[in-house]
């Protein structure tokens, strides 16, 4: 089986075409380097672009006529810049992301998995979620996946194509052989700012302090990367099973998240112990964008995909502190 992944040389997408590679599983990756490494395309079929060059698009079903679906990873994810740079995310995310929708639909492909985001849901009062509570979207970047959904519930309408939203949580970890992992150089999610400030000597910002949550700082989900590569080749393997060709479904959406809520003090306090030290911290208000967070609360993963998380938050700062030892060996940070 073949499958193409689109983004496929970034963190998540190159995590999940390592999983493909090791349940026998051929990806093809599709990917413009715009934030994906060439490194992390070695010893896989790479081709370099756009996803709405449908040229491109056109030229990889030409000469992989095997592929049997399609993972959608290709979009820009940083809240801030999003903020800052809303016209950027709206091109990238949605304009692009339906040019591709129709260059994939023209050559034949019936099977779509969508790497969506839980930051498009609104939040109740325990912060917990499941698929069916109210969307909020509080910045353009979950405002895009938002939208982008809504698109492709109503393009799969036709049965022209099947959809799977994979709404993330909040990804940790790495590739546990550390073949790939985060490969940005200053990230802007809870972790990768802890390990920045441990290696700088500053102390970490805890970005907004007066949330209604246990401790007053943002609450997530903290799910490792690995279990999330797992859950899409389960996606892959189950797709006609839950949505077969022949049924009036052709739109599912899964949450996936590991059930319980962290908050960032507890992911701090998390840190500490794997580290072996206390991280000094600062209070900080909040980001443009931020909200209060949110974890998943759902069963759907495990009834539709057969999956469940098998590593822990301590599992998922483990393995990204090992991949931060040595990423420097595997891509040029420089560049």
């Amino acid at each position: 089986m073949k499958v193409l992944i689109a983004g496929g040389a970034g963190f998540i997408g190159s995590t999940i075409a390592s999983a493909c590679l090791d349940s026998g599983i051929e990806p093809v990756v599709l990917d413009n380097l715009v934030t994906g490494r060439r490194e992390f395309t070695a010893g896989r079929t790479f081709y370099e672009g756009d996803i709405a060059d449908g040229a491109l698009v056109d030229r990889v079903f030409a000469e992989h006529p095997e592929i049997e679906a399609v993972i959608d990873c290709a979009a820009l994810i940083v809240v801030p810049e999003s903020v800052a740079q809303p016209l950027r995310y709206y091109t990238e995310n949605v304009a692009k992301g339906i040019a591709f929708l129709g260059h994939v639909v023209r050559n034949g492909c019936r099977r779509l998995i969508f790497s969506s985001s839980a930051s498009i849901y609104g939040a109740g009062e325990d912060f917990a979620v499941d698929e069916g509570a109210p969307l909020a979207p509080l910045s353009p970047y979950a405002r895009t996946k938002a939208l982008f959904e809504t698109a492709l519930e109503d393009i799969s309408s036709t049965g022209d194509i099947r959809v799977v939203s994979l709404r993330y949580f909040n990804p940790i970890g790495a590739d546990p052989e550390l073949r790939t992992g985060l490969q940005v150089r200053r990230p802007s999610h809870a972790l990768g700012k802890m390990i920045e400030a441990r290696e700088s000597g500053e102390p970490f910002a805890v970005t907004g302090t007066d949330w209604p949550t246990r401790d007053g700082s943002g609450i997530r989900d903290y799910v490792h990367v690995w279990d999330l590569a797992r859950a899409h080749i389960q996606a892959i393997r189950r797709f006609d099973t839950f949505l077969p060709a022949s049924g009036p479904a052709t739109y599912e959406v899964i949450n996936l998240g590991t059930g319980t809520g962290t908050t960032v003090r507890e992911l701090l306090d998390a840190f500490a112990n794997v580290a072996g030290a206390p991280l000094p911290a600062v209070e900080a208000g909040r980001r443009p964008g931020d909200s209060a967070g949110a974890f998943c609360r759902s069963k759907r993963a495990e009834e539709l995909l057969d999956w469940r998380p098998e590593r822990s938050v301590e599992d998922g700062i483990r393995d990204t502190l090992a991949w931060f030892a040595r990423r420097e060996s595997v891509i040029d940070l420089a560049d």
